[in-house]
């Protein structure tokens, strides 16, 4: 299994290199070295810090979680799997953190079908806290709103379906008619189950808000570099931006929306009015502080966790 996660992570480095290349050459090579001249790289201990706070929040969340299907694990282990799901930061949606559910798998015996709906439904409440982050700033700055929308409206829909036991088990009752599928039909079962468990009200209400919490978070790093560079927008720019390019980077299912994120951001300051080689600058070190520092967190707890408990074999007859 490292093998493959080690050619994932290559393959999203050698991508980022091609994009970043391009985006360095987009703004001129020597102009982009001269705005990074410009940068306070003593910033780097908070915005790092502030990473880390939206990655401890979130790991709140996942922890809840696992309470709320009733799986138990140690804080600790809770914390080590977390963060070793970063690793899988530069895959697309993220969805490659169901690594998540294999390393659960290993430590309690859980069906990773039952525990793996938690990367899912942490997806979920992802995007709803940054609909909630950038709608007003989609209003306000006239950009992006029917993007927004549209991935709301998708969410509500999906949602609504999931949260509809009657119309998700008829869904599931239509799988048996497949013979391949019907042969996982058990396993679908258990994936719904903590799926709808997880979707209840009071779970997606207070786990969005918690989200919304975390990205702020990145929200305000993504703030302080744009003031280092003396990029004077407001904290509302900055938030509907950094939340704005994220979600385009999500549904483009790129690995770690590589090349739309920081094409993303690099428009929409340029868009109001910033020079080339700042805009570019700008969004180098944000993706640095928030999405490379991710991975680079995530392969060091895989290697806790391996020292912990040994190589990562899965059976998939463990699905």
């Amino acid at each position: 299994m490292l093998k493959n996660l080690r050619k994932k992570i290559l393959l999203s480095i050698a991508l980022a290199g091609i994009f970043y290349l391009g985006f360095t050459i987009f703004a001129s090579y020597k102009d982009v070295l001269s705005a990074f001249e410009k940068f306070n790289w003593l910033l780097l201990f908070p915005l790092l810090l502030l990473s880390l706070v939206n990655y401890f929040v979130r790991f709140l969340k996942w922890d809840y979680f696992l309470s709320v299907i009733k799986i138990k694990l140690k804080k600790i282990d809770s914390l080590s799997i977390f963060l070793s799901g970063l690793v899988m930061s530069v895959t697309p949606g993220k969805m490659g953190e169901l690594l998540k559910a294999y390393l659960t798998k290993e430590i309690t015996g859980v069906p990773i079908s039952k525990s793996a709906p938690i990367v899912f439904v942490e997806r979920i409440t992802d995007f709803l806290a940054l609909i909630i982050i950038s709608i007003s700033g989609a209003y306000v700055f006239n950009y992006g709103i029917e993007i927004i929308i549209g991935v709301g409206i998708f969410l509500i829909i999906l949602i609504v379906i999931i949260s509809n036991k009657k119309l998700a088990l008829a869904i599931l009752k239509l799988l048996e008619k497949n013979r391949f599928l019907d042969k996982h039909l058990q396993k679908f079962n258990n994936a719904y189950e903590s799926s709808f468990q997880l979707l209840k009200f009071r779970p997606l209400i207070y786990m969005t808000l918690v989200s919304v919490i975390s990205w702020l978070a990145e929200c305000l790093g993504y703030y302080i570099i744009l003031r280092n560079f003396g990029i004077e927008n407001s904290f509302l720019w900055a938030a509907f931006s950094y939340a704005f390019a994220t979600i385009a980077g999500a549904i483009s299912m790129l690995p770690g929306g590589l090349g739309v994120t920081e094409g993303s951001l690099t428009f929409m300051l340029i868009r109001n009015g910033q020079t080339r080689e700042f805009a570019v600058a700008t969004t180098f070190i944000v993706r640095v502080v928030t999405l490379w520092f991710a991975v680079i967190v995530g392969i060091f707890s895989l290697m806790f966790y391996q020292k912990r408990y040994g190589k990562i074999l899965i059976d998939s007859a463990a699905i």
